[in-house]
This record gives structure tokens, C-alpha cells and sequence, in this order.
């Protein structure tokens, strides 16, 4: 297991993905890219921000992820926020498209990263919170904070 730690290293998060969805599973996808955006990537010029994943006709589309162009790129570089198609078998295809089409379920991208050389995506299934609900996350996260100071002042 730590051995395949070393060996990811991260390209982009989606900070927002888990304060604005209940993330229930996770998958891991492989990114159809072209041209310069492997050399963009590694880089770290990406952002997850706005974007989502989609099943259309049988195959998983990532829209509004930005990739920068390759600074040293020519007139054959890449559309920044194109539409790519991530990589999964069948069945996972299958699975995802029956949970967001019957349970209001999205696809969310939460983090980017390369594995073994490869560029992978982590999508995450997760249905909206609610303006309530992040005020209860965050109160219990507050709360949590506060406990863990009242223990250390505790033990000094």
C-alpha cells in the first residue's frame, strides 16, 4: 500500500466537491487527453472547480475542467475547457448511469492525479447539501476544534 502511495503523485483537488456534496463512492478514471495537455498537467496547470462528469450514450464526459494551455505549446495546442471523455469499464459505466439517472445522484471529480505515469481522475458520487447542511458540518466541525483545544489545555 505505501509503495503505491509514493507513486501518485497529485495534480489538482476539488475543495469545494465535498462541502458542496455528500460524497458516497469513489471511482477511479483514466483522462482521454491529446497533444500538449499531458505536459500542461504535469505542470500542475489544472483546475477542478466547476467541474462535473455526465454519462453520454454509453461513455463518461468530464465538462468544465480547466486545463492551461502549455505555456511552450504551439498553434496546435489544446482547447483549455473541451469536454474529455474518461476512461471506465462497462459495467461501471452501466452502474453510475442507473445511480445518478433514478437517484438524483452527480458525478463529481474530487481530486486529479498521475498513477504509474498515467493520468487519473477520482470521481465521486454525491448528491447536494443543502444550505443547512453545511451550516451542521460546519458547527460540528467547529465543535470538534474545540474539544481537541479544551483536551490539550487539559493535559498541560
Amino acid at each position: 500500500m505505501a509503495k503505491e502511495e509514493a507513486q501518485i503523485k497529485l495534480i489538482a483537488t476539488n475543495k469545494q466537491a465535498r462541502r458542496n456534496y455528500d460524497i458516497a463512492e469513489t471511482w477511479e478514471a483514466g483522462i482521454e487527453l491529446q497533444g500538449t495537455e499531458v505536459k500542461s498537467l504535469r505542470a500542475g496547470g489544472a483546475t477542478l472547480r466547476d467541474a462535473y462528469a455526465k454519462v453520454v450514450d454509453g461513455e463518461i464526459w468530464m465538462y468544465n475542467c480547466h486545463i492551461s494551455p502549455y505555456k511552450y505549446g504551439n498553434i496546435h495546442n489544446h482547447e483549455p475547457t473541451r469536454p474529455r471523455r474518461l476512461l471506465l469499464h462497462r459495467q461501471e459505466i452501466r452502474r453510475l448511469f442507473g445511480k445518478t439517472a433514478e437517484r438524483g445522484f452527480t458525478l463529481v471529480p474530487t481530486r486529479m492525479y498521475f498513477k504509474r505515469g498515467k493520468a487519473k481522475v477520482e470521481l465521486g458520487l454525491g448528491k447536494g447539501k443543502l444550505l443547512y447542511d453545511k451550516r451542521e458540518d460546519i458547527k460540528a466541525r467547529d465543535a470538534a476544534l474545540e474539544m481537541k483545544r479544551a483536551l490539550g489545555r487539559k493535559r498541560r
